[in-house]
């Protein structure tokens, strides 16, 4: 990991071991594509003050301590020498001894996010580092990187304006780097000014950015797409970009004809009762602005449906089958390309003999295959809840250690081949009424 974060840095790492010395496999990769120098020497004090760069006369810039006798002489003395020529020093599980840490990092695009324990729990900062980035909506690097582009074409506008005008003002300015990445916003922000005055006018729309920044949810800027930010510029260009007339604003983007894609849920609804819905199904259907559902979902499940969600039953029956299919798979990518969230609703588990699998390649070939364009929600599959409520343990010591699922009724209807006998395995069968005599 130090190599890697090293690398990424821009840094140039230098390896000192003995050549007897085992280095761990990814190291040693490094070591032979040429991105690491290895010395194949025993440590000497030397080595801190020749294998640096020249523009610093071989000092080195830092100093990582990986060996087990980190925690013995070596790591001491090490540890010492570069704090005494100030040069930063991390040794392996003692804190004691170095003089910065490294951070577990999410990196996604511009955006970093890094967490340290200070050396007290490794594990734990990696875990909290994992926590903090899945909380975090997708494509959120994505919307660094368009309003950092955002912020320099402002800049760019201001700096033309400048140059057009050659007015100069004797009061208070703000640029945008007194916002960037600043949680309060200056006394200046908040003067009383006048519409008359053209450099607090310019400061008022300066704010825009910075509120734009600050109050929109997280979600609704990650979803800003490039289309947004030239719309959202064009309003800041004729100075439209006001609010209310007090430098607020609303977390809409300015509409067009251009209108943001919705998304898809597949969700399972579970073996058929109302209360066996997972929380996520049941909060999907309360919020998505269409249903598609499949005709075996019970009424049960079906009753939660808000009376204001158009709601469209799979027209499924002997000899239609597919081309019911087809009809909703047009229904979800029409309704999802008009900006609305489609709930695909179907029964036990959608990639259990679903067609789940086959639905969720579908929309991904029809441009839905950005991170959250088709979210998949499981479900209870009968196939391991109806013995259950039988009272049929799927699997149990000294009789079942392996559970197989398989279908009675092959694509078109045709008759699958029935699995070989294996006495430890238990096997279920879904939909294999009409076909139960000849399994």
């Amino acid at each position: 990991a130090r190599c890697a974060q090293s690398l990424a840095a821009g840094a140039h790492p230098v390896v000192v071991a003995p050549q007897t010395a085992e280095l761990h496999y990814g190291l040693q990769r490094r070591i032979d594509d040429g991105s690491v120098k290895w010395v194949r020497e025993a440590f000497a004090d030397e080595h801190l003050f020749r294998l640096g760069r020249p523009e610093v006369g071989g000092v080195v810039d830092a100093v990582f301590v990986t060996t087990s006798a980190s925690r013995e002489q070596l790591g001491p003395h090490i540890s010492s020498l570069c704090k005494r020529n100030r040069i930063p020093v991390n040794v392996v599980d003692a804190p004691h001894l170095c003089t910065f840490s490294l951070l577990s990092v999410h990196a996604d695009g511009p955006l970093q996010i890094g967490v340290t324990t200070n050396g007290r729990g490794c594990k734990l900062a990696s875990r909290i580092r994992r926590e903090i980035a899945s909380s975090l909506p997708p494509n959120l690097g994505a919307a660094c990187q368009r309003f950092g582009e955002a912020r320099r074409r402002i800049q760019q506008h201001d700096t033309n304006d400048d140059d057009d005008n050659k007015a100069g003002s004797s009061g208070e300015t703000a640029t945008l780097g007194d916002l960037d990445d600043s949680v309060d916003q200056s006394a200046l922000f908040n003067k009383l000014v006048t519409e008359e005055e053209e450099q607090h006018v310019r400061n008022r729309r300066m704010r825009w950015l910075s509120q734009v920044c600050e109050y929109w949810p997280l979600k609704k800027l990650a979803s800003v797409a490039d289309h947004d930010v030239d719309r959202l510029l064009e309003a800041y260009a004729a100075d439209k970009s006001r609010g209310d007339g007090h430098g607020n604003i609303s977390p809409n983007p300015s509409s067009s004809n251009s209108r943001p894609k919705g998304r898809i849920i597949l969700a399972g609804s579970g073996p058929g009762h109302p209360d066996l819905l997972t929380r996520a199904t049941y909060n999907a259907i309360q919020t998505a602005d269409v249903i598609l559902a499949d005709k075996l979902v019970p009424s049960g499940v079906l009753d939660l449906i808000p009376r204001r969600t158009p709601v469209e039953i799979a027209r499924k029956f002997p000899g239609n089958a597919e081309q019911a299919q087809d009809e909703l798979l047009a229904a979800a990518l029409a309704a999802a390309e008009a900006g609305k969230t489609v709930l695909r609703l179907k029964q036990g588990d959608p990639f259990i003999y679903g067609r789940g699998g086959e639905e969720l390649a579908h929309f991904r070939a029809h441009g839905f295959d950005a991170p959250g364009a088709v979210v998949v929600l499981p479900g209870v599959t009968s196939a391991l809840s109806a013995p259950l409520f039988a009272a049929i343990p799927a699997t149990q010591r000294d009789v079942a250690d392996q559970v197989l699922i398989c279908t009675g009724t092959g694509k078109k209807g045709k008759p699958p081949a029935p699995p070989e006998y294996v006495p430890s395995r238990t096997v279920v069968f879904l939909m294999a009424l009409h076909r139960i005599v000849g399994l």
